[in-house]
Parts: structure tokens; sequence; C-alpha cells
């Protein structure tokens, strides 16, 4: 039991008679009767706010999003004749934030109520939620009752697997043009789809003459992208990529645009892999297909984290070497900041167009764009010249690696991290439609 501030404010009401009562000694048996009220009312408070139980249970998704309001709630079951006042508080690891704890919820008399709540993860991996904390006030306020309600629920916080609820959802209403544009691109001459009446636009060479003839009417042939393709994803988890922003490292940017990738390009009938990297192979997953390749990379890559070491990418362009021998689709996601670095992946991915097709990602620096956006400092600023300076030679160096790795015979994509799985599914897109693969 805790005393409430209303026991603090009525235990002080003796004090100014005992005051009193030092100059009249009259006052004395009336102090004396005013504490004792005092103490057997916060008594027998006390024991009514002990009788009746409090039963709890917790309902929480067992796979939760990092970087999402995941909800959580705890149902309160009361076996007291009156109306409870409870605030709830789990206990939550650090990286599972909630900003609605400790929330306040009214349970009538033997009935029930639910409070909901949101969680949002930080980082990916296999966290418990804990023990419950619950504080109710007795029936007059005097103390607070506070009981912890032994609990244990394991939750798995996975990439944004939330982004392909949405796009399977999108999908079912016939709309599978997921933040850009449909998953199911028309493509050129590689693998016949069906005929369908002419329009407008249709080039002549797709009309289908013999059939036209056997309909009397003019019919063109329609192809599909072609299948069966492999596209590999190949993640830095060096230093790095543990730069934050909105709350979530480069690495779970880039690994959250993998898996809308993976699903867009499983739905498309082609295979995909993952190679996680850093001074060494931290994970590998061999390209495969079907409606299980999405799930597959999140148990693959779930409780992957960047390390703060230097990245060596031969280790992961050694691994490809070895292990694909088929023309494949290499995405890799990494950010560079110096000239060594820069000038090992410019030479490894010279060499990669030979055998694969090679897409480069690159992320932006949003908070350094922005110092070049920001109104020009005074000239007698120095330390403001000097920073904004440091910002537009960091913002053209790395234009300048860009436009190298494009001479390389790579693809880039220098996207904000907040816009790179749009700009990622597009371009993917884009690839299979001109038939690049």
């Amino acid at each position: 039991m805790i005393p409430s501030l209303r026991l603090v404010l009525l235990g002080a009401l003796p004090i100014g008679f005992a005051l009193a009562a030092v100059a009249n000694a009259a006052l004395l048996w009336p102090m004396l009767a005013i504490d004792g009220a005092v103490v057997i009312a916060a008594l027998c408070d006390l024991l009514a706010g002990l009788a009746g139980r409090i039963d709890v249970t917790r309902r929480a998704p067992r796979v939760m999003s990092i970087g999402r309001d995941n909800p959580v709630t705890v149902e309160l079951r009361s076996r007291s004749g009156r109306p409870r006042t409870v605030l709830v508080k789990d206990d939550l690891p650090a990286p599972l934030s909630s900003s609605e704890l400790p929330a306040r919820v009214v349970v009538p008399a033997r009935g029930r109520a639910n409070v909901t709540y949101h969680v949002r993860p930080s980082r990916r991996g296999a966290f418990d939620l804990g023990d419950h904390n619950l504080r109710t006030p007795t029936p007059l306020g005097l103390w607070w009752r506070q009981l912890r309600v032994a609990a244990r629920d394991t939750v798995h916080v996975y990439p944004d697997v939330r982004a392909v609820r949405t796009y399977d959802l999108l999908a079912r209403q016939n709309r599978e043009m997921l933040m850009a544009r449909a998953a199911r691109l028309r493509g050129g001459e590689t693998e016949f789809e069906r005929l369908r009446d002419h329009l407008r636009d249709d080039p002549f060479r797709y009309i289908d003459w013999k059939a036209t003839a056997r309909r009397q009417k003019l019919t063109v042939r329609e192809h599909q992208k072609e299948r069966d393709q492999i596209v590999v994803c190949l993640l830095d988890s060096g230093r790095l990529m543990t730069a934050e922003t909105d709350g979530l490292s480069y690495f779970d940017h880039a690994l959250n645009a993998s898996l809308m990738m993976a699903h867009v390009a499983a739905r498309s009938g082609d295979q995909i892999g993952l190679c996680a990297f850093d001074k060494e192979v931290r994970a590998y997953l061999p390209p495969v297909g079907g409606a299980r390749a999405t799930q597959r990379l999140i148990a693959t890559a779930y409780d992957l984290h960047p390390a703060l070491v230097e990245t060596d990418f031969t280790v992961a362009f050694d691994l490809l070497s070895r292990r694909l021998r088929k023309r494949a689709l290499v995405v890799i996601f990494t950010q560079i900041v110096d000239d060594v670095s820069a000038a090992q992946l410019l030479r490894l991915m010279r060499a990669l167009p030979r055998r694969h097709l090679a897409l480069c990602v690159l992320f932006r620096d949003g908070e350094i764009e922005g110092l070049l956006e920001a109104d020009a400092p005074a000239t007698d600023d120095r330390a403001a010249l000097y920073l904004r300076g440091a910002a537009a030679e960091t913002v053209l160096w790395r234009e300048h690696l860009v436009r190298d790795l494009r001479a390389g015979g790579a693809h880039v994509l220098h996207p904000l991290p907040q816009k790179l799985t749009p700009a990622l599914v597009n371009r993917y897109l884009e690839i299979k439609a001109q038939q690049l693969l």
C-alpha cells in the first residue's frame, strides 16, 4: 500500500490542533480525538482496499513490425463489489516503447474492462513482455493499492511485414499499384500470355493475323514479363548502416525495402536471395521462389543487426562468384563516406555487370542536405559557413560517386531512406518491363 496525497493532507490536519494545544491545554483531547479518527479511517480504508481480486490477461500479437505501432490489449476482471479505477503499466524491454502507459481504465463491479496500448519496436529480434503493474485507489482514496501480476509473453519483431499485408490487400482489390505503379507490367516479346482485342495504341507487330482472320476482328498477342529470374539482395551490415533516421537504422530501411521487393518478385514468379555481410558473411539465403519465399527471407534476416565494424565488400562478391552461376539482378544496399571504400566498391561494381545486372542503393543524408537548403548564414558566422561548406563538399562527393558507378555500368538508386521502398519497387518493375535482366 502507498499513501495517497489525500492521506497526507488529512494527516496534516491535526498539526494545527497540536500547535494550538501548546498554548491552550484544553485542546489536547480534541487533538488526540482527531488523531485517532484519522488513524482509524486510514486503517479501515486500508483493510477495505485489500478486498477484491483483479485478474489480468494480455493479448499481444506474436509477430510485431519494427517502426510500427503494434496493439497490445490487457483485459482486467474485477471480483470486487464496487467499480474500481485501475492504472495499468506493463514491463517492456528497452527496444519496445509505448507513450500510452500507464493507462487508466474503470472496471465495473464484478465486471471486465479492456485497455489497449500500442508498442513501437526499435529493434528486431525476440523479446519478452513482462509483468503487469496495477495501481488502484482504496474506497476513501487514502491509499493506492499496488499489485504486480506475473506475466511473460514472447513477441518476435520482424521487418515491416504490415507493408506486405497492405500490398496483398491492394492486390485483392485489383489495385496492385502500390505507391507507384502496377506490380504486373505488360512485358515485351518474352512469354506469351493471352490474346485480346486490338487497342488504338498497340503496335502492329503484336497483331496475330491468324487469330484476326478466325475472329474477323483485329486481335493482338499480349506477352508477360519473363518469369523464374533471380534477384539477390546484398545488405551491408557494417558500422555506417547503424546510422538512424525516423527511428530506424539504414540497415532496417534497406531490409524493409528488400522485403517488399522480394514479395513483388515472388508474385511475379522470380526467385529471391539474400546475403548480409560486414567484414564477413553474416547470413546467406540462396535464391528461392514460390509463395513462401518472402517468409523464408524474413526468417533469415529478422534477428540480423548492423555491427560497429568496417565493411569488406569482397566477402559478399566472392560468395556470389562461387554460388551464383545464372545471371541475376544483384541489388547492394550500402553507405559510403570515404575514398577507400568508394574505390573498393567501384572496382567490384565495374566487374559485376559482366555476369549480372548490378543495382547499387546509396542513401542520401537528409540532415546534410538540409544544411544546404537552409538560409545562408551571415558572413561573420565562420562556424556556420564552414559547416555549410563541408555539407556542400559531402553532397558533391556523393554525386561524383553516383556518376562513377553509373559510368561503370551499374544502375544506381540514391533516395532518402524514407522513400527507398517505393523507389526500389519501381526500379525493379522498370528493369522487368525493359527486359534488362
